[in-house]
């Protein structure tokens, strides 16, 4: 729910900003800021995809709550499908501040 309810926010441009200095910057470089911060969080999203594969895959043997029918990866699985969410709306920023 986390991870869903970050990028709905996001999309909707509803995050919270601090937007103190780059107010006072030109708008070609208000920009440029914007691309380095997007490419940054991609950056880390990325991160985060590859490194929650690798949990779920680790925890595929633990059982959820101790229910034997269920892996815990299906828990993990949050992590890297909502990362791979959040990718995407970064994507979409990205090509939306060159259109």
């Amino acid at each position: 729910a986390c991870f869903l309810c970050a990028d709905i926010a996001w999309r909707r441009n509803s995050l919270m900003s601090i937007e103190v200095l780059t107010r006072r910057l030109p708008p070609r470089l208000e920009k440029a800021c914007r691309l380095v911060n997007y490419l940054i969080i991609m950056l880390f999203l990325i991160y985060v995809i590859g490194m929650g594969v690798w949990l779920s895959w680790i925890s595929r043997e633990r059982s959820f709550q101790g229910i034997p029918e269920v892996s815990y990866s299906w828990v993990t699985m949050s992590m890297p499908v909502g990362a791979c969410l959040l990718l995407i709306t970064a994507v979409l920023k990205v090509r939306a501040e060159f259109r």
